[in-house]
């Protein structure tokens, strides 16, 4: 036994696959180790990528990228040495003529993704293009015109591949070898029962057998159906991406699909530039051209070089585009039929389970020609010692032959668990469509099953844990502090400061700003921007308000946006300094501000040297502003030559006067603190990892119960000096990163992975957390605050910004996993009796007690029935009070062996007893009495899976009952199951060989399968060591208990 185990081990580590980006040498291995042993390839890989054609399609993009670099780098030398006069012909269509265009679809597609200036220049650059499609600049198109633009210049809609159709599905499900076999039995059957019983008594097996299977097919390929539905609407889920437009002069947002030729759309960083278009203006513009091209270095969009391709994503910078073609008109357009070649990446669990249907499979074989050999050989001898010998054969001994054979198939149809890894595709369906509903997109099917052993989550603080409605709650500005929230908080700061303050003040609200003022059509001013800059200028407008103040109208010369890693942001407007000279205005981080201001505003508007003294006090009052829960930002200007700070200059690092300290009010999210209890509940620890004052994020935290006494919390440049054996030393006791750079979150993540084999979930919502999303094994995006580039770097979507969304995502992620524990124990018990039944009862009596029909049927109730009924049923608190499951556990316990092993023996014990003794114990005679007896045996064999059945829905306790309603499915199947099985008894006895039962062998049926509940019970009170079930663990956490008082 050892000898075996070992060797199954082996075998089964070909199966291991890492849960993200595996190689195609792993892929490749689990695929060769599967072997021949899969009735249907067809059906049991459609949710395995085709590597062969991922393969093309690699190729296939490659030729794109290739394309597009010649046009974007040969062709920008060639046009240099060639003649432009060489154009072209773009004819207009009538279409476009008569609704005033003047340009045609196909010209203006090639001027952008041909980077062809001098066409540019000869439609008069942006100007003339838009004159020449009939849109303004300022105002956008009218929203009416939209539907016509579409249809002359075509919607930004991409060709995919036709949704398959149940049809298909039902091909697939025919496609099983095994049935094919059966089917080809049942058509010979039909044939010699006619030539030897005439019509219709010898057609009655077969048909039997035929119907069967297409019952089968029929069920087997509905619910691959259903599934398929559920994904095609999670796929249209994840494609679903919303910009900024102007349009009928007011900015809104429009889906990415709704964008026609003519739109203005407004960029910024990590978004996607939703098709091509030309660059109208902006600031400090770079996108990454990666995804298109292949190449790295990012590419300065500005005047000089106006050309914006679609798919590129924005690095840097913000900006205005007109959109100038969409759909395949683009290059992304063609590139995207060919991203989703091959399918997804198969999950851990999908290949492990493989590993197992693989091995159970090879057993089946053997038991199946087993079987066949010992019915044949009882046969021959039988036929050797009859009257006519050996060489006397009929109609009725073909008949007896091929029945023999059709046995041994259907052996192994039932020993084979294709259903096993169909089950986990089963079970993540139906968890990724209850998730959509609870506000998470799940983009990676195996994020959502790895999610389940998550024993760590480092978050954002920011609009995770709290509400991300922000607003300025406190105020420092001329040695003194005002709260706004309270009666005459405004009144306060405005009475009291001059006009020039007041000017100064709203100038470096307004303009050192990334957001902007928009007034709908409804007259309503609404603030477009981040939840932090948009509390800053409504803080703005209250004070113009109430002072009579307005800020002066000014251009912007030169802009650097925020950034995660400068942690400032800073503008230059033109002639504000007065006497010809500009203004810088820098905001930010307060303490990196603070640091770069030399001097601070009185209430006056004079500025004042800032002594170490003055100094002290202004962080003194950040501080106590942070100690409040507030997230601090400071604002600051100074006066520079036009010159120094221009377009082409740098705008200054130090030498700021300060303006103002703003303290910025965001409420803890209702509910926080109780999921932060649960992941401590549930063995998971939670981190978290901000950018904002260490002060606030410690407030923050020990509120929502994330920092305790024995954690620490740690500053980004203190936790970066740390080597690796004081990282080793600190970061299990890390719960509090503040002042955090993007690299900090990556680095943090890779030590929780590398050095504590921590299974890592990391939130991010901007471009620079791509690599901490990318290197997680959960990688968790914002859908609200969430750039798109984080989005597409992550495995989950969380659509309402919420860390308790967050939480319903690792309840579900257990759940797969022990649904897939439960299904799994289950069709094991049905193969181990079935085989053995089949096998023994062989071996002593020549023929199999159950039929071919009655097999096919045990097969469905064990595959596509068990499957929707164990792999779908909800998660329940319970789960979320038991440690994650660790990396190196064992898929298949200890636990669910002594379940397996013993209601095996009771099953074994029960039909053998009915076999051998069946009539004398049940009292049955005449001459029916061995259907009879078949008949109750196949009946009490159904009955034992169906009350097994709900065994398997607790592995360790005892109410099998807890929550059975709740699960509409499960008890819709079961009693299904349990309705078919007295039609096929009562009313299909023709077919299935089954003969009418009375009340008192029916009841007792039910009797002997309930018993198996009994048993369970039994079962359950047997303790099991469950130590080397896992892995050493590093949290500090105990194995999941065992026993009747377990979860």
């Amino acid at each position: 036994m050892s000898f075996i185990r070992k060797k199954s081990m082996e075998f089964l580590k070909r199966f291991e696959v890492p849960a993200k980006n595996p190689s195609e040498d792993v892929q490749r291995r689990w695929r060769e180790a599967v072997g021949t042993i899969v009735l249907n390839r067809r059906r049991r890989f459609r949710m395995v990528p085709d590597l062969d054609k991922r393969s093309q399609a690699e190729t296939q993009r490659r030729k794109i990228q290739e394309k597009l670099r010649v046009a974007l780098f040969v062709q920008k030398a060639a046009l240099q040495f060639i003649d432009a006069a060489r154009k072209t012909d773009h004819p207009l269509s009538e279409l476009a003529r008569q609704c005033g265009f003047s340009v045609s679809a196909e010209e203006l597609a090639s001027i952008v993704r041909g980077h062809d200036s001098k066409s540019l220049r000869f439609h008069n650059g942006v100007d003339g293009i838009a004159r020449k499609i009939a849109v303004s600049l300022t105002d956008g198109v009218k929203s009416d015109d939209a539907g016509l633009r579409a249809e002359v210049y075509g919607a930004n809609q991409y060709t995919e591949k036709p949704p398959r159709t149940f049809w298909m599905f039902l091909w697939d499900a025919s496609q099983d070898m095994t049935l094919m076999l059966l089917a080809f039995c049942a058509v010979v059957s039909v044939a010699i029962g006619l030539a030897t019983e005439g019509f219709p008594g010898g057609m009655y097996d077969g048909v039997g057998i035929m119907m069967t299977i297409l019952l089968v097919v029929m069920i087997t390929a509905a619910s691959d159906y259903k599934q398929s539905l559920q994904f095609r609407d999670l796929d249209k889920e994840k494609k679903k991406i919303d910009v900024q437009v102007t349009r009928d002069g007011y900015r809104q947002k429009v889906s990415i699909y709704d964008v026609v030729v003519g739109d203005i759309v407004h960029l910024s960083i990590g978004d996607q530039v939703p098709a091509d278009g030309l660059f109208i203006d902006g600031y400090s513009f770079v996108v990454d051209e990666s995804s298109l091209s292949g190449e790295s270095e990012p590419v300065h969009v500005s005047t000089a070089n106006r050309f914006l391709l679609g798919g590129t994503k924005v690095q840097d910078g913000s900006a205005r585009m007109l959109v100038t073609a969409v759909g395949m008109r683009t290059e992304w357009g063609n590139l995207m039929e060919t991203l989703s070649q091959g399918g997804e990446d198969e999950t851990p669990l999908q290949v492990k389970l493989n590993g197992v249907a693989t091995i159970i499979g090879k057993i089946g074989l053997a038991f199946a020609v087993l079987t066949f050999t010992v019915l044949m050989a009882r046969f021959v001898l039988a036929k050797a010692n009859s009257d006519g010998g050996l060489l006397n054969w009929g109609m009725e001994d073909a008949l007896s032959v091929l029945n023999f054979f059709a046995v041994a198939v259907t052996i192994i149809v039932v020993a084979v668990p294709e259903g096993l890894p169909l089950a986990v595709t089963l079970s993540l369906a139906f968890a990724m469509k209850k998730l959509m509903q609870e506000r998470a997109l799940v983009r990676h099917l195996s994020a959502c099953e790895t999610m389940g052993s998550a024993s760590c989550i480092c978050t954002d603080k920011t609009g995770t844990l709290t509400t991300n409605h922000m607003v300025v709650e406190k105020v420092w500005v001329a040695g003194a502090d005002a709260t706004l929230s309270v009666p005459n908080g405004f009144d306060q700061i405005t009475s009291s400061l001059s006009g020039n303050f007041n000017g100064l003040l709203l100038d470096g609200v307004f303009h050192c700003s990334g957001s902007e003022v928009v007034r709908g059509k409804d007259g309503k001013v609404t603030v477009m921007g981040t939840p932090t800059e948009t509390a800053i200028i409504e803080f703005g407008l209250e004070v113009e308000k109430r002072a009579g103040v307005e800020h002066a109208a000014a251009e912007k010369v030169k802009v650097e946006p925020f950034n995660s890693v400068k942690k400032t942001m800073a503008v230059v407007v033109a002639g504000a300094g007065g006497g010809g000279r500009h203004r810088a205005f820098l905001k930010g981080a307060s303490e990196v501000v603070l640091r770069r201001c030399d001097a601070v505003l009185d209430a006056a508007g004079n500025a004042e040297q800032l002594t170490e003294a003055k100094a002290k006090r202004v962080a003194t009052a950040i501080d106590a502003f942070a100690c409040d829960a507030l997230r601090t930002l400071c604002l600051a200007y100074q006066d520079v030559d036009a010159g120094v700070a221009g377009a082409g200059g740098e705008i200054p690092g130090d030498g700021y006067t300060l303006i103002a300290v703003f303290g910025i009010k965001d409420p803890l999210r209702p509910g926080v603190k109780e999921a932060v209890a649960t992941c401590h509940a549930a063995g998971i620890n939670v981190r978290m990892v901000t950018g904002d004052n260490i002060n606030t994020a410690k407030a923050i935290a020990r509120e929502c119960g994330i920092l305790t006494d024995d954690g620490i919390a740690i500053e980004g440049p203190e936790f970066r000096q740390k080597d690796p054996d004081e990282m080793r030393e600190i970061i299990p006791k890390i719960q509090v990163m503040a002042r955090s750079l993007p690299l900090d979150k990556h680095t943090l993540v890779t030590n929780l992975r590398g050095m504590f084999n921590e299974v890592v979930a990391v939130t991010g919502d901007g471009t620079n957390d791509a690599p901490a999303l990318h290197e997680a094994d959960i990688g968790l995006a914002m859908g609200i605050a969430g750039t798109e580039v984080a989005k597409e770097n992550a495995d989950v979507i969380i659509m309402d910004d919420n860390f308790s969304t967050i939480i319903n995502v690792a309840k579900w992620g257990r759940s797969v996993y022990i649904n897939i524990q439960k299904f799994v124990q289950f069709q094991l018990t049905v193969n181990v009796v079935a085989l053995m039944v089949n096998f023994i009862s062989a071996s002593f009596t020549g023929s199999a007690p159950l039929t071919i029909v009655q097999l096919l049927w045990v097969n469905l109730i064990m595959d596509t029935l068990g499957a929707l009924a164990l792999a779908t049923e909800p998660p329940n608190d319970a789960m979320m009070k038991r440690p994650p499951v660790g990396r190196g556990d064992n898929f298949i316990t200890k636990v669910m062996w002594r379940n397996i092993i013993g209601q095996s023996i009771y099953q074994l014990v029960v039909l053998g007893l009915l076999l051998l003794r069946g009539k004398s114990l049940l009292q049955i005679n005449g001459p029916q009495a061995d259907a009879l007896l078949n008949t109750f045996v196949f009946n009490t064999f159904v009955f034992c899976q169906v009350f097994n059945e709900v065994n398997s829905r607790e592995m360790e306790k005892i109410n099998v009952f807890s929550g059975i309603f709740s699960s509409w499915i499960f008890s819709a199947v079961v009693g299904v199951t349990a309705a078919f099985q007295v039609i096929m008894v009562e009313l299909l006895g023709t077919f299935a060989n089954t003969v009418h039962l009375s009340g008192r062998l029916w009841l007792i049926s039910v009797l002997i399968g309930s018993v198996s509940l009994v048993i369970g019970v039994i079962l359950k009170c047997i303790p099991v060591d469950s130590s080397s079930d896992s892995s050493d663990r590093h949290d500090g956490y105990q194995p999941i208990p065992t026993g009747p008082n377990a979860v």
